[in-house]
């Protein structure tokens, strides 16, 4: 029974892990960015689309800043490398969704967004918004969100299409 109850303890590999961003994340999340717009993104933007939405793989200045502006959760594996990760502003904006694409599909987003959304209420927010990509949209949809608009937003000269969404808690 002890054994059995040792086993049990033990981290899944196949089960992210989340918790609280820290400082020295940033560049571990940016990389997360990059790996998700450049390798998971491509059913829905061309690659001149995502090379002007994560131009370079060096986080761009200010980057911790903007990372650690509201409340940002990362997901790990069971290596504690970081595998994902969510940002939400203190009025509601869901800024930053990122799953690096060989977590896409495994429940790391799930768990991310799940522990995004219980701050959020906790909080006390009672609307919840974002500009979501394609592959975004869709996630979302799926949790309760509405989209609101169609939009094109302008990145290095280029247009990317995105979506206003909103969610009421």
């Amino acid at each position: 029974m002890l054994v059995l109850l040792v086993l049990s303890t033990l981290p899944r590999p196949d089960l992210p892990r989340l918790r609280s961003a820290r400082p020295d994340d940033a560049a571990a999340c940016y990389a997360v960015l990059h790996a998700s717009v450049h390798g998971g993104t491509d059913r829905f933007y061309s690659p001149a689309e995502r090379m002007a939405w994560a131009p370079d793989p060096t986080p761009p200045e200010g980057w911790q800043d903007q990372l650690l502006a509201g409340y940002c959760c990362v997901a790990t594996d069971h290596k504690d490398r970081i595998i994902g990760f969510m940002t939400m502003a203190e009025d509601g904006f869901l800024d930053f969704a990122y799953v690096t694409p060989d977590w896409m599909g495994r429940g790391a987003a799930a768990a991310l967004y799940d522990r995004i959304e219980d701050w959020a209420r906790a909080q006390s927010l009672s609307l919840l918004t974002t500009e979501a990509s394609h592959l975004s949209q869709r996630f979302l949809t799926r949790r309760g969100w509405i989209t609101t608009a169609r939009q094109s937003v302008i990145r290095h000269s280029v247009a990317l299409t995105n979506f206003r969404m909103e969610k009421p808690l």
